[in-house]
């Protein structure tokens, strides 16, 4: 009579599985759509500046090396050497994508 239950548990965390997995491998588009996405080695930009309460901002060209919840790591090149700072992800920006022009 114990093979009952337990198959009946067997079954039941097989069937969960072969829901879940599918599920899995999904990529949620709110987050492919949200400009605060990013993976890592993507090229971004990074809005920069010297201080707070400047008001000219640099755009500097950086690329993703670590991903937080609150922050991102990116390297960025200083004096012919690259850095790593970790910068909040509303300072960064995507790298515009480049259309592809075909002369006539």
């Amino acid at each position: 009579m114990k093979i009952f239950p337990i198959s009946f548990a067997v079954l039941m965390l097989l069937i969960n599985l072969v829901v879940a997995c599918p599920s899995w491998a999904t990529v949620h588009l709110s987050l492919v759509d949200n400009p605060n996405y990013f993976e890592v080695g993507q090229k971004v930009i990074w809005l920069y500046k010297a201080r707070s309460d400047s008001v000219d901002v640099q755009k500097i060209p950086a690329e993703v090396v670590k991903l937080s919840s609150k922050q991102v790591q990116i390297k960025v090149r200083k004096n012919n050497q690259f850095i790593n700072r970790w910068v909040n992800p509303n300072k960064l920006e995507s790298f515009p994508k480049i259309q592809d022009s075909r002369l006539p």
